[in-house]
């Protein structure tokens, strides 16, 4: 294989000890048979089952498996960066290792970029192997990306993809705290096209992306790319300073007349209502300076402890 071989295959993978063996076979025998030159990059996101002695195993037998370690688990987001950082080809194709993403399709991949596509996503048609609620919610988190923050995504958008060369060099120069990369990528804006496909079922394991996870991505994806919440945050403000300032008024009026204000349950409720309000302000402002914050530490994304050549 050559030392810069046409094609890299970025997998982050996190306790998939059960799917590699079948997933590097796949591989084996979907691009083996494309006639070029490859390396599949294997990064392992702090694994606590054996995942990583398979890959170190497996390197053995595999020559085109190239493997690193991750010093703990840094999620799936920075051990995927940690993946296309290493990639040397000049087509990157990022999947996942659960096998759900067919390596059937990454002929159909080569043959877009072939025809001058720097960016070939795929759109995932998964009815059969998803339930409802993720469905539905990912649908909702997409929708809302979208509309925050001006970058359009549709449903079914994944880290499914090929990347050029090219675009992959600028990805890498975004310097973002915690890179939602489905985000960036549409953001960069190079010439794109859409490959549908239907997602099959993990091969063996159970997914890893827990309720919290999925709600700690998306409030993540959406700080990092928009700064409506803050406006948003704002004409929050003005509207229930105005309910106030009208209500100010209303008492006002009725003291003058020699006239009672009634309704002390209305009263405390608007004073509850406006309370919550400021203390959601507050908590989403709370988030930007969080992020700020991690930003100025300066720390690294990912920290390699090991690799398969090692």
């Amino acid at each position: 294989m050559n030392s810069r071989p046409f094609l890299s295959i970025v997998i982050p993978v996190f306790n998939e000890y059960s799917n590699i063996d079948r997933l590097l076979r796949c591989l084996s025998e979907n691009v083996g048979s494309l006639n070029v030159s490859f390396e599949v990059i294997l990064v392992d996101d702090g694994s606590t089952d054996d995942t990583w002695g398979l890959i170190k195993k497996l390197g053995k037998e595999y020559k085109f498996l190239n493997g690193f370690k991750l010093a703990r688990n840094f999620g799936h987001q920075h051990a995927l960066l940690a993946g296309l950082s290493m990639a040397k080809g000049q087509a990157i194709i990022s999947m996942d290792g659960d096998l759900q993403h067919p390596p059937s399709l990454i002929k159909d991949l080569l043959h877009e970029h072939k025809e001058g596509a720097l960016i070939v996503n795929t759109q995932r048609d998964d009815i059969e192997v998803s339930p409802v609620f993720k469905r539905y919610t990912s649908s909702l988190f997409y929708r809302v990306f979208s509309f925050f923050t001006d970058v359009e995504m549709n449903h079914g958008t994944s880290d499914f993809r090929l990347l050029d060369r090219k675009v992959l060099d600028e990805l890498l120069k975004l310097k973002d705290v915690d890179l939602f990369l489905r985000g960036a990528v549409e953001w960069l804006g190079y010439k794109s096209t859409t490959i549908p496909y239907k997602a099959e079922k993990r091969f063996s394991g159970d997914s890893k992306y827990t309720l919290m996870k999925m709600i700690n991505f998306a409030k993540g994806s959406i700080i990092s790319f928009s700064t409506k919440p803050l406006i948003i945050g704002i004409g929050l403000g003005v509207i229930t300073s105005l309910l106030a300032f009208f209500e100010l008024i209303y008492v006002l009026i009725q003291t003058f007349r020699g006239e009672v204000v009634p309704g002390w349950a209305s009263t405390v409720g608007i004073i509850s209502f406006l309370f919550g309000i400021l203390f959601i302000i507050l908590g989403i402002i709370g988030a930007y300076i969080a992020r700020i914050h991690i930003s100025l530490q300066n720390r690294p994304r990912y920290l390699i402890q090991d690799d398969t050549e090692s």
